[in-house]
């Protein structure tokens, strides 16, 4: 296990990691949450708290396969993800492709997950915005399945809106550890082995 549970981050930030969400309690365990819901389990895993409040977000500080990360959960709302993000690249100067994007994917079945090195925003308004400010869609994306749209005349944003099922929380779940195994390996330059192993 790479993760490190007591050694203090130094020197400056290498990567940030950004999980996609609305903040607020009614949001908290919906679908289109599944990007904060992760970035919790990471910090639980850490040992880390995601409570600092910077750069429009709360974060957190931990060690990743030795180097330091900035842990995300940006507090704009959704659409307005990338001023977040944007503003913590700039004050850093982490590149574009050491910024990793762990978000909410309804082409996934519940459950599923795909790591992408970049591409385009696929209709997801937190990826639009960060890809607009950043000015670059290069940068790794971890996407966690959360299904379809149960008929094709559901609301969309009704239905990233709506909550997980038993099962389906379940499946969330194990996704999620799955992510957090991943990170070990992006952050280490490993985003090919990552990509074999994890995606699916």
């Amino acid at each position: 296990m790479l993760f490190s549970r007591n050694k203090a981050p130094v020197g400056t930030p290498e990567y940030l990691i950004v999980g996609l969400g609305n903040p607020g309690r009614q949001y908290e365990t919906t679908r289109h949450n599944a990007g904060f819901l992760c970035m919790d389990l990471l910090a639980d895993r850490l040992g880390v708290k995601i409570n600092k409040i910077k750069f429009k977000s709360v974060i957190g500080d931990a060690v990743i396969s030795g180097r330091r990360c900035l842990l995300m959960k940006p507090q704009t709302f959704m659409n307005l993800s990338g001023e977040a993000v944007e503003q913590c690249c700039s004050f850093y100067k982490i590149p574009p492709e050491r910024v990793i994007v762990i978000f909410d994917d309804i082409s996934l079945p519940c459950g599923g997950l795909r790591i992408r090195r970049k591409g385009s925003d696929g209709g997801h308004n937190g990826i639009k915005s960060i890809i607009l400010l950043l000015n670059s869609d290069a940068f790794p994306r971890i996407k966690l399945g959360i299904g379809a749209k149960p008929h094709p005349d559901y609301d969309l944003a009704d239905y990233v809106l709506s909550h997980f099922g038993k099962e389906e929380a379940e499946a969330m779940k194990q996704a999620m550890a799955k992510a957090c195994d991943a990170l070990e390996l992006m952050v280490d330059g490993r985003i090919d082995d990552a990509m074999s192993k994890f995606s699916h």
